[in-house]
């Protein structure tokens, strides 16, 4: 875990953002349809509430559905070696965009009003 931290500080350093943890046994909202491989892929985090991290991640195109996210414990997220775990120390307020040499990351203001 101490190099996921590192790597999530690193990119908040990178980025002029605050690094907020996001323990493992915690909930993100992940899409029912997520594919690593199916780009782009989006993430956005709220303030935690309960057992939340606030964080809320798709691929591909967004919907409206009232199911298009599922709770899946962060843990299953960081036993998978990809490159998005490098994001979730991004505080709340902020988001991201990562496609094949793209990425994105921004402060939204408006995330932590929902």
């Amino acid at each position: 875990m101490d190099d996921i931290r590192k790597s999530q500080q690193d990119l908040c350093i990178k980025f002029g953002a605050p690094f907020v943890e996001s323990p493992a046994l915690l909930k993100i909202g992940l899409s029912r349809d997520f594919d690593i491989h199916k780009y782009p892929i989006n993430g956005l985090r709220h303030p935690p509430e309960g057992d939340t991290t606030g964080w809320y991640i798709w691929s591909g195109e967004w919907s409206d559905s009232l199911d298009f996210f599922e709770p899946r414990h962060l843990y299953h997220f960081y036993s998978q070696d990809h490159e998005l775990i490098k994001y979730l120390g991004l505080a709340p307020g902020w988001r991201f965009l990562f496609a094949p040499n793209h990425e994105d990351v921004w402060e939204d203001l408006k995330l932590l009003g929902i």
